[in-house]
């Protein structure tokens, strides 16, 4: 690791997977990132969320991937049921990934790669930026402390905005969230389960899917499940004008739930910590703008049903600091052949979103049918192999292996 501070300052706004890969590189590098969180501490929970081949290869090369682990194992089972309880082997998708992929928690991932951050990098907590301006030089940037109430104007030679889906940065260069969130016209509730589902064994997941809906049960080796309903609507602002389990027993009524539905609901009701929102893309015609460039869900989000946000987060922030590195002194060409490589990867990811969508939450009944024809088929003695290896060479399941950080 590089130990000195041969690039430039840089601002890096937000303290999760993409924020801290990015950090964690630019400092190998020699930059200085600074690192400014608008929470008031580094954030341990999270869901559900699986690192494939392009995520794996960065965090390799960015000394991380023993740290962050592997929740998968042999043991894990995965079914299909329905709300009368009746259950059939389900299919393991994690085999039909290239290199397959790791089930884990979005904790790990965080844990893994902020241990990697020398002790010498600055983080700021309860703090946001409220104002940027570039020219020629620099980024003078405006960062409020939200706790003392004070606020500090700084120069910076590279903001990276990694603040999430509704990015604070990419408002205040880019302008109004409303230009780039792209509804989905799709619904989540998810939480972390503190045990088992009930009637069934800690390392196993299940997947009720009704046309429009669904609830899955996400299975590890080692830890109770994480929990995820999904569910169509024609109005995102009507879900939210409700308390979540409203909304959340609508789209699953008026049928009666049966024990496990019921159970499942019942759970996430009841949990503490538990993330109720609508799935958006981000698409904007450009990630950088002067001295500014957004990275993670802040520039692209490709949603849980890519199933890749940790992964493009974490090669994307190593591809920013190599570009860097091969452009000394050239800030405007680093950003460009960082951004020229990246697009067409997250172009696929975002693409790949419907396909995953109709395997987490079928849009209707031929939907429904033709994925559980698809089940039966991977199911198969003989032929669910040879699907699998069908599966495997397709084009989504090829690009989630892609090393687009590679030198």
């Amino acid at each position: 690791m590089t130990n000195t501070h041969t690039g430039g300052r840089a601002l890096v706004v937000g303290l999760g997977i993409a924020g801290i890969a990015t950090a964690v590189r630019l400092r190998q590098v020699g930059w200085e990132p600074v690192v400014v969180e608008r929470a008031p501490a580094r954030r341990s929970g999270g869901y559900f969320i699986a690192l494939f081949g392009t995520g794996v290869a960065s965090a390799r090369r960015l000394g991380v991937l023993d740290a962050i682990g592997d929740r998968g194992g042999p043991d894990i089972a995965m079914y299909e049921v329905d709300r009368a309880g009746r259950r059939r082997k389900g299919a393991n998708f994690a085999a039909a990934s290239p290199g397959g992929m790791r089930p884990l928690l979005r904790g790990d991932v965080e844990r893994g790669l902020f241990a990697a951050l020398p002790d010498d990098v600055e983080i700021r907590y309860s703090t946001v930026p409220t104002r940027i301006v570039q020219d020629d030089s620099a980024a003078e940037v405006t960062l409020r402390d939200s706790v003392a109430g004070t606020e500090v104007t700084e120069r910076f030679d590279l903001v990276v905005g990694a603040d999430g889906l509704r990015s604070a940065v990419r408002g205040l260069v880019f302008g109004p969230e409303e230009r780039y969130l792209r509804p989905l016209n799709y619904m989540i509730g998810a939480t972390v389960l503190d045990g088992p589902v009930d009637g069934f064994g800690l390392s196993d997941g299940l997947m009720l899917a009704e046309p429009g809906r669904s609830a899955m049960a996400f299975p590890f080796a080692d830890h109770a499940p994480s929990l995820l309903f999904s569910y169509r609507t024609g109005d995102v602002a009507a879900e939210f004008a409700r308390p979540p389990m409203e909304s959340l027993r609508a789209a699953f009524g008026p049928e009666p739930t049966g024990p496990l539905l019921e159970g499942l609901l019942t759970r996430y009701e009841q949990t503490p910590d538990a993330l109720f929102d609508s799935v958006r893309q981000v698409r904007m015609p450009e990630w950088h703008r002067g001295r500014v460039v957004l990275i993670g869900d802040s520039a692209w989000c490709v949603t849980l049903y890519a199933g890749m946000g940790a992964s493009s987060g974490i090669a994307g922030g190593e591809l920013l600091g190599t570009m860097l590195l091969r452009h000394p002194g050239d800030l405007p060409g680093a950003l460009r052949a960082w951004e020229a490589r990246m697009r067409p990867f997250i172009d696929l990811q975002q693409d790949a979103a419907w396909s995953g969508r109709r395997l987490f939450t079928p849009h209707d009944r031929k939907e429904l049918v033709l994925r559980a024809g698809m089940l039966r088929l991977m199911n198969a003695p003989g032929v669910g192999r040879a699907l699998g290896r069908i599966m495997a060479g397709g084009k989504d399941m090829r690009a989630k292996a892609i090393d687009i950080a590679a030198l």
